[in-house]
């Protein structure tokens, strides 16, 4: 494993939390979400406990992919506000002890970057990759004066930028390899991206596609390697910032140089399986290609925690102490934990878990109040992505009181974004902030008692008792976590001695030698230092 530069010691107590930008907060009131909003409500998010925010892509761009497609990195779409606004939410940020992430894609652009359409009148550039006559499968024919095609990296509008080929082939001449001066350019063009913004004063990075760079790379080693390069430099540049992959297998991406990876619903031998065993339940955003499954987070009691457990113990194993692996609640591609058949009286079993396990917490906006995925919606900026894969429902707006479109915007509201959610229950985040019963105080207080308790965090050893109904494992040695996602009661045996006081609990008793859980039961419970 290639030695690097240890993360920086702020990672390992990371509390993430994921802002879609056009959809949190509109300071202008032209109906999309922009900078000022965002700084505006951060006193929601240091209240929360929230210490590290990710943005959604921010920068220039058609907005054909809800800006993954950029037309330039350098600069800051302008619905979103300026530079010395973004400039200003971060300091702002920083003054509250939190931290602020930018979105990279690193793989591709968009057909409107200036780099594109210079490459499609010059038969001589080799930013992109371009076949030189004719089409091959999976080409786009070239809409210049150049001959041949390009490769896209997703939409048709995303060319790929060249990172070269793991296996060249003379019949094919765009199979470039990676230490062609067109992927050297591009390597050298990311380091200035990325210097750009971190010295700006950002924090660093989740990196959009991040396995997607060098082509026809099966098990993606010289995609590592570029990635590898990357950290040694940044290491040396930034050492205090941080790289977080959309990888979805942090059994590669870590060592390739990447601090953190996520569980998602794709990656790895398994194509997401570890993040879906959990909470997939096939409503909302669904890929058909999925094998239908049981979550283990589901009323009928039929799923298992074991396939995540397992994994993240694999990966757990594999990486040791170089970086980490996080858990989302969800993102901007996949459904809300609030979806479907799950309901509201799910959700706070599902944060205990989430909360309590030594994976990194990303909270997705909107998800700590318990917003519902919203079935339905028309394509927006190119949310639809197969006939039940419709990522918009996970995109609404933020609901933050009961005021005119739940208080994200006053911009009428056929001018909003997306619509916000109709139901006359929705939950909001005024309603939920005077009430210390609900979902919103339960994910504070959890926040709290896992930063206060480092046995609880990252670090924290576990020891899983019963991978089943319920979920039983013991953290650091001393706290004992209780988590039962289904509807009905259920027991297990346990033989513990010491006294278990409760912390946090909610339909779970201990008595006899029998852990009792009822339905959507959780309970977290010190038991002492041994």
């Amino acid at each position: 494993m290639t030695s690097f530069r240890p993360a920086p010691g702020w990672l390992a107590d990371a509390i993430f939390y994921q802002i879609y930008p056009q959809s949190f907060a509109d300071s202008n009131g032209d109906g999309i979400g922009d900078f000022n909003g965002i700084a505006e409500r951060l006193d929601h998010l240091a209240w929360l406990g929230v210490n590290t925010v990710w943005l959604n892509p921010c920068f220039v761009s058609p907005f054909r992919d809800a800006g993954y497609d950029v037309a330039d990195y350098l600069h800051v779409a302008p619905r979103y506000g300026s530079q010395d606004d973004l400039a200003e939410l971060v300091a702002q940020a920083g003054r509250r002890g939190i931290r602020v992430l930018l979105d990279l894609v690193a793989g591709h652009t968009s057909d409107q970057h200036p780099w594109f359409t210079a490459a499609v009148n010059d038969p001589d550039d080799d930013r992109y990759i371009w076949a030189p006559e004719g089409r091959p499968e999976g080409f786009v024919s070239s809409p210049g004066s150049r001959p041949g095609a390009y490769l896209p990296n997703f939409f048709d509008s995303q060319p790929a930028l060249n990172f070269g080929y793991a296996r060249t082939n003379p019949a094919e001449p765009w199979r470039r390899p990676v230490d062609a001066p067109g992927p050297r350019a591009n390597r050298a063009a990311l380091r200035s991206v990325m210097d750009h913004w971190l010295s700006l004063g950002l924090a660093g990075f989740r990196v959009d596609m991040a396995a997607s760079l060098v082509k026809d790379d099966p098990d993606r080693t010289e995609t590592a390697g570029i990635w590898t390069e990357l950290r040694h430099w940044l290491d040396g540049a930034h050492p205090g910032a941080v790289l977080l992959s959309e990888w979805g297998d942090p059994e590669v991406s870590v060592p390739a140089g990447f601090h953190t990876d996520f569980f998602l619903q794709f990656g790895g031998t398994t194509d997401g399986l570890p993040l879906r065993s959990l909470w997939s339940n096939g409503e909302g955003t669904v890929n058909d290609t999925w094998d239908p499954l049981d979550c283990f987070f589901d009323a009928s009691g039929k799923g298992s925690p074991r396939p995540f457990v397992e994994a993240w113990q694999r990966a757990s194993e594999a990486l040791g102490s170089t970086g980490f692996i996080s858990l989302p609640t969800a993102n901007h591609d996949f459904s809300r934990l609030n979806c479907g058949p799950r309901t509201a009286d799910q959700l706070p079993v599902a944060f205990a878990f989430q909360l309590t396990w030594p994976t990194l917490p990303a909270i997705y906006y909107g998800d700590e109040i318990g917003m519902r995925y919203l079935p339905g919606l028309p394509d927006k900026e190119g949310s639809v992505l197969g006939p039940r894969y419709n990522r918009a429902g996970s995109r609404t707006p933020m609901q933050w009181d009961d005021g005119p479109n739940a208080g994200f915007s006053t911009a009428p509201a056929d001018h909003l974004y997306l619509p916000v959610d109709p139901s006359p229950d929705r939950p909001t985040v005024a309603a939920q902030h005077a009430d210390d019963t609900s979902l919103l105080h339960l994910v504070r207080r959890l926040i709290a008692l896992r930063t206060s308790s480092p046995e609880l965090g990252s670090a924290g050893s576990v020891e899983v008792l019963h991978a089943g109904y319920p979920l039983v494992y013991i953290r650091g040695g001393r706290y004992l976590v209780v988590v039962n996602p289904q509807q009905n009661q259920v027991s297990y045996a346990y033989d513990d001695t010491r006294d278990a006081r409760a912390l946090e609990t909610s339909g779970v008793r201990i008595a006899r030698g029998t852990i009792t859980a009822d339905g959507f039961a959780y309970g977290i419970f010190d038991l002492g230092a041994r």
